[in-house]
């Protein structure tokens, strides 16, 4: 008998505690449906936005955010979580919290331009933004945050572009200037006006040039190369390349040597594949010394997305330092200023490689020891259908321009001259 009343006195017990712990966790289940969500802070908001007001916020490209009379968040997107406006229910940003308490208290719409701290960044870089407060009905306000970043980005690159631009115009504009006054000046010395022609002659070669690198720049960061793309031998662009800077070369006694793997394509526009390639075989003679040595070898690399082309040009010139290697991509930036004015240099050559490396899914990159010499990789996606009509691989072979030259070969790290090209 007593065990009997102990089991029902147990099972009482245990059927009072399966009852609270069933109340309780519906007390919890129903607090957390009331608790804030990124989509929607409040589980009445529906009730207490305008109607189609919520369906408009959400096809907004900008980053909204709803407030009511007491400054408390009733909707935001989740691009306002993102930029960090909206944190633990509430408005984060004092400027725009005032904004939106005066506009609440007036109904005056009003917009301002804010720099932002990033989140989850320990670099003082800042987030531009333009805020725009309205009322929304007669008790909550509408906070529209429009990402200016990229945009103010931009046009900095614009301005600095623009700025280069018309300094570098401005440079043999003012020399054909001036000369054209001493030519006239000197109209009765006729060996003066020779030699000021000659110099207008390469001021306005140098002018000449500058806007037909500014024509190519601008095409290869506008035009889509695939649209037109072929499969292209890389021992023609290669000769297309040697041709090109032959008489310089010749001038200075410089032999330029191409060798590698034979018969390799790559997929792209022929025209600029030849422009960048051209670009960088031109640096390398008008970056050397007198009798040296110009190298241009291609060969095939294997890749995870599939096989690559690397066509490396290696000169035994100055070298570039370290901290200018980071720099030579960029436009107008010249490594030795002095010397890319007695070439005609206009310091865009290496920029108008770079857009069409990345144009055509490939990549430029450049190694350097100073007074040595440097290597320019550029690596582009083989043409695979192309490759397998081309003719077998002929390693280290070595086409002369000029003098006898000793073969080229490339490593894994960099590609160099063999020693036998060295002096």
């Amino acid at each position: 008998m007593d065990v009997n009343a102990a089991v029902a006195a147990a099972a009482a017990i245990a059927g009072l505690l399966t009852g609270v712990i069933a109340v309780l966790t519906f007390r919890w289940s129903e607090r957390e449906q009331a608790r804030p969500t990124r989509s929607s802070m409040r589980p009445d908001v529906n009730a207490v936005l305008p109607p189609g007001v919520d369906t408009v916020l959400s096809v907004l490209r900008s980053s909204a955010v709803v407030l009511d009379e007491s400054d408390s968040v009733v909707k935001a997107s989740s691009a306002a979580y993102a930029l960090g406006l909206v944190r633990g229910g509430k408005l984060a940003v004092d400027p725009m919290l005032h904004m939106a308490r005066d506009t609440r208290r007036d109904g005056e719409i009003r917009q301002v331009e804010l720099d932002l701290p990033r989140r989850g960044t320990g670099r003082g870089e800042a987030l531009a933004v333009s805020a725009r407060v309205a009322p929304l009905g007669s008790r909550l306000v509408l906070l529209l945050v429009e990402d200016l970043t990229e945009a103010r980005r931009i046009e900095a690159v614009r301005r600095d572009f623009v700025a280069n631009v018309s300094h570098e115009l401005k440079t043999p504009t003012g020399a054909l200037s001036l000369l054209s006054e001493a030519v006239m000046d000197a109209s009765d010395d006729p060996e003066a006006v020779t030699r000021f022609a000659g110099r207008m002659q390469i001021e306005a070669t140098r002018l000449t040039n500058l806007v037909q690198e500014l024509i190519d720049l601008s095409r290869v960061q506008n035009d889509d190369p695939l649209e037109d793309a072929e499969p292209v031998r890389v021992d023609e662009l290669v000769a297309e390349a040697m041709d090109r800077s032959r008489h310089a070369a010749s001038t200075k006694n410089i032999t330029m040597a191409s060798g590698g793997t034979e018969g390799l394509h790559v997929w792209g526009h022929r025209g600029q594949l030849a422009a960048a390639l051209g670009n960088l075989v031109e640096n390398a003679v008008n970056y050397s010394p007198a009798r040296t040595r110009v190298g241009i070898a291609g060969r095939r690399i294997s890749a995870p997305g599939g096989d690559l082309i690397e066509i490396a040009v290696t000169d035994q010139g100055i070298g570039i330092s370290e901290k200018d290697r980071e720099r030579v991509f960029e436009r107008f930036y010249r490594v030795d200023p002095a010397r890319s004015r007695a070439t005609g240099g206009t310091g865009l050559g290496l920029a108008i490689v770079k857009h069409v490396a990345a144009s055509h899914g490939g990549e430029v990159t450049v190694w350097s020891s100073e007074g040595q010499g440097s290597t320019f990789t550029l690596r582009l996606p083989e043409a695979a259908a192309a490759r397998d009509r081309s003719s077998v691989a002929r390693p280290h072979g070595v086409n002369e321009s000029a003098h006898d030259a000793g073969p080229y070969e490339t490593t894994d790290r960099e590609p160099i001259p063999h020693p036998e090209v060295l002096p």
